[in-house]
């Protein structure tokens, strides 16, 4: 019988028109032949649903949802949706089975996340006991994510030794860089632990600092895959068993589904808050060059506005870059010359820090603290998001200025190492030319004092961005460190700049995770922190 798995894309809280778009795709569904139809976690309420979860009338409203989903949907159809579910003073994450217009079962989600970007038993209540129904002649059992994680887990166990002829994974699974090749090799193990064909049916889009890519897949008992959707948006994956298996789609080369990643995730994080344009601060260096051309790729060149802001300090060269990328990418292109400001401040300044004072990193952050104010002041009066620029490498040490480049509503690279973020422009530009490859070949400078280089201030990138991945993604001390053969030197300068300065990152912008932990959801440090090994 053919199944469709609906990879749907939700907007968290909007609970009519998520319902609405089940019922659609349902019903599109139906009428290709599908009688098995299956929507991702929490595909209701979307997700993650956070402290909404904590309301008593949201879970009531979502409730309410699925009432009409009992009248609404095909009635000829077993269609399993995703959904918060209130029950004797407890809250679930469960999945609802709906067959002839009523509700057959509840699946209450056994394995709960709570580590990275979950936060899980903090707003649910753990499943005891798996569900089981009959489909067209056929045992079929219900997981949401996490329960599948674990080929050895309780929520496998539970099954082992029911026939189970089919196993529905609903999930809601967020990106990150190398994962979609670890939920294969995992899936595959669940099914042949089960020795049963799984559906695994994963959310799609960008929610806040997430971005869920799809690739809902079906493997057979033996773990092999037979079907897969696209990654990064909204697909409906058919399978009939008795059909002739089509060819699978092809996943994105690694720099391509980071690419499209980024891009959906500020696509997304634009369209569903309600912005219509956003604004981007050109420097004529390679992270506001990255910036702009996903910005463009995302939303379109007429929804994208650039500003270059030059000081005493910003070189013809970078001046130019900044004017012929957006001559290439024909934006909206201003700018505004921040030297009569910057000696106005100074000016007023000195009778505070002496006419004699040399000019050091006060002077420096000045210069990007004027040029905070001037994008958000264009913020304000045109109501665009100003897109910050700063890069993970960057974040890490606190190579930024609070209340200067760091001031924005969405930080789009910031967990996009430094090393990244070229490969990133390198590969885009393969696709069409876009970034004046002057910007690509030129060594990074804020360009906030005479001939400055980001390597007066930082280890080379090349060298700093491995010991900040083994540091903050690995959670390896400074004895690991210089055991795996960095030297101890740079590895305690690096340490120390990242434990100093997360105050600095705390009050950053939300940005995008591409990283197995980034600095925003998955890495909670204290700002008051006197631990450096």
């Amino acid at each position: 019988m053919k199944t469709a798995l609906i990879q749907m894309n939700p907007t968290v809280g909007a609970l009519e028109a998520n319902t609405d778009r089940i019922v659609s795709n349902a019903w599109e569904a139906f009428n290709e032949g599908a009688r098995l139809i299956v929507f991702p976690e929490l595909a209701l309420s979307g997700y993650p649903p956070e402290d909404l979860i904590l309301k008593d009338h949201f879970c009531a409203d979502c409730e309410a949802q699925l009432q009409r989903l009992e009248q609404e949907l095909p009635p000829e159809a077993t269609v399993v949706v995703g959904t918060p579910v209130s029950k004797d003073g407890k809250k679930y994450n469960a999945a609802i089975v709906f067959q002839g217009s009523e509700t057959v079962g509840i699946y209450k989600k056994m394995l709960l996340p709570n580590y990275g970007v979950f936060d899980e038993k903090r707003l649910f209540d753990a499943g005891t006991e798996p569900f089981v129904f009959d489909f067209g002649g056929q045992t079929a059992a219900l997981h949401i994510c996490e329960d599948s994680w674990d080929p050895n887990g309780a929520a496998v166990a539970s099954l082992e030794g029911k026939g189970i002829d089919l196993l529905i994974n609903l999930s809601a699974s967020p990106y990150y860089r190398g994962k979609l090749n670890d939920r294969i090799d995992v899936l595959a193990q669940t099914a042949q632990t089960l020795n049963t064909t799984l559906l695994y049916c994963n959310l799609v889009g960008g929610q806040d600092e997430l971005v869920f890519d799809g690739a809902s897949m079906v493997f057979a008992p033996d773990g092999s895959r037979l079907a897969r959707a696209k990654q990064f948006q909204e697909d409906i994956l058919y399978f009939d068993s008795e059909a002739p298996l089509k060819p699978q789609v092809q996943s994105l080369k690694p720099l391509e589904e980071t690419y499209e990643a980024l891009k959906l995730g500020l696509k997304d994080y634009v369209e569903k808050i309600g912005f219509q344009r956003v604004v981007v601060a050109l420097s004529g260096g390679i992270d506001s060059a990255l910036v702009l051309a996903i910005a463009v790729d995302a939303l379109g060149k007429d929804r994208v506005a650039t500003v270059t802001m030059p000081s005493q300090h910003s070189s013809s060269e970078t001046l130019g870059d900044a004017g012929e990328m957006a001559r290439i990418l024909d934006v909206e292109f201003h700018t505004i010359p921040i030297k009569k400001l910057y000696d106005g401040f100074e000016a007023e300044l000195s009778e505070v820090w002496g006419r004699d004072k040399e000019p050091g990193l006060a002077e420096e952050n000045l210069q990007a603290r004027i040029r905070g104010n001037l994008i958000m002041a264009l913020s304000n009066e045109y109501g665009w998001l100003v897109l910050t620029t700063g890069n993970k490498s960057e974040m890490a040490m606190g190579y930024c200025t609070l209340y200067g480049d760091m001031a924005g509503g969405y930080a789009l690279i910031k967990d996009v190492p430094k090393t990244l973020v070229f490969e990133l422009c390198r590969w885009r530009n393969e696709q069409g030319l876009v970034i004046p490859p002057s910007i690509i070949e030129r060594p990074p400078s804020a360009e906030l004092r005479p001939d400055q280089k980001d390597t007066d201030s930082l280890p080379p990138y090349e060298v700093l961005d491995p010991i900040l991945e083994d540091y903050v993604e690995n959670d390896m001390g400074i004895a690991g460190l210089v055991a795996k053969g960095y030297d101890e030197a740079i590895v305690r300068r690096v340490v120390y700049a990242v434990e100093l300065t997360e105050y600095k990152r705390r009050q950053s912008p939300p940005g995008i995770k591409i990283t197995p932990r980034s600095f925003d959801r998955d890495r909670r440090m204290p700002i008051v922190n006197h631990y450096r090994n």
